[in-house]
């Protein structure tokens, strides 16, 4: 299977072998290997299961890993039954994290591209890619949102998040429940707003407001996972190398997000 941070393959009937795509990605190895079995016990649905390491290689140069294979599909708007049910259960599973015990846990930083850090972080490259897209987007409403985020900064203790939380790693049974969620290479313990993305790039309308009510965030912690998304959002639409498939997406999104904006301001 596809993926950006890594690469997929079945393995029999029963497993799944995980390899990094770059050497950047390498660190979330062994903090998987050494956390989800730590974590598994204590949330509602499944993740994956570490089976084996394995080495570097001639054929290989990076650490890898073999997992448990968790059956399911990808989540997407046409395979969930019932939007506010999905939004429930996940929210469910992110708040069994978050009172998972942080101590030991890996600070948000590098090993998770900044997930769960501050959001300042990407301050420049949100700024350059509004200004690169110039008269294709709502500038002014782009930077309003940005600067509202930034203005609403954690406060709380870090807590566990996944750093991900997006359709690919979110997969659905065949009566289209959430029924498991995978690839925890960017999670880490710090600020959990990141997590929050999905409620633009997914969900919609009562969905969204079944999540939001659900985790429950208040405006401070919804206005910063307005943020991420609206990072990842701008960035996807202003690179040149992406298709024009997810740009639309992306596209879709940034109108979740700028009118949602709106209707809270």
């Amino acid at each position: 299977m596809g993926g950006w941070d890594n690469r997929t393959f079945r393995l029999g009937d029963t497993m799944s072998v995980r390899l990094p795509s770059a050497e950047a990605y390498v660190p979330s190895v062994e903090k998987e290997l050494t956390w989800l079995p730590r974590l598994a016990s204590r949330l509602p649905l499944p993740i994956p299961e570490p089976v084996a390491a394995g080495a570097p290689s001639r054929a290989y140069p990076w650490p890898w890993s073999v997992r448990s294979w968790i059956p399911g599909r990808p989540a997407a708007r046409n395979r969930i039954t019932d939007p506010a049910v999905f939004a429930r259960d996940l929210a469910r599973f992110l708040l069994a994290l978050q009172r998972v015990d942080p101590v030991g846990g890996p600070p948000a930083g590098p090993h998770s591209f900044y997930r769960g850090a501050r959001l300042n972080f990407y301050d420049a490259q949100t700024r350059a890619a509004i200004a690169a897209l110039g008269p294709r987007i709502d500038a002014g409403a782009a930077i309003d949102a940005w600067e509202t985020a930034l203005a609403a900064p954690w406060t709380g203790s870090p807590v566990w998040f996944h750093g991900d939380v997006a359709e690919g790693n979110l997969l659905v049974d065949a009566g289209g429940q959430l029924a498991a969620v995978i690839d925890f290479g960017t999670s880490g313990v710090g600020d959990p707003a990141c997590d929050l993305v999905i409620a633009w790039t997914l969900l919609e309308g009562y969905g969204r407001e079944a999540f939001r009510s659900s985790m429950p965030a208040d405006g401070a912690m919804w206005a910063r996972g307005r943020g991420w998304a609206l990072w990842k959002a701008l960035i996807t639409i202003a690179s040149p190398d992406t298709s024009p498939t997810v740009a639309a997406s992306a596209e879709h999104t940034l109108q979740e997000i700028l009118a949602e904006h709106a209707g809270s301001s």
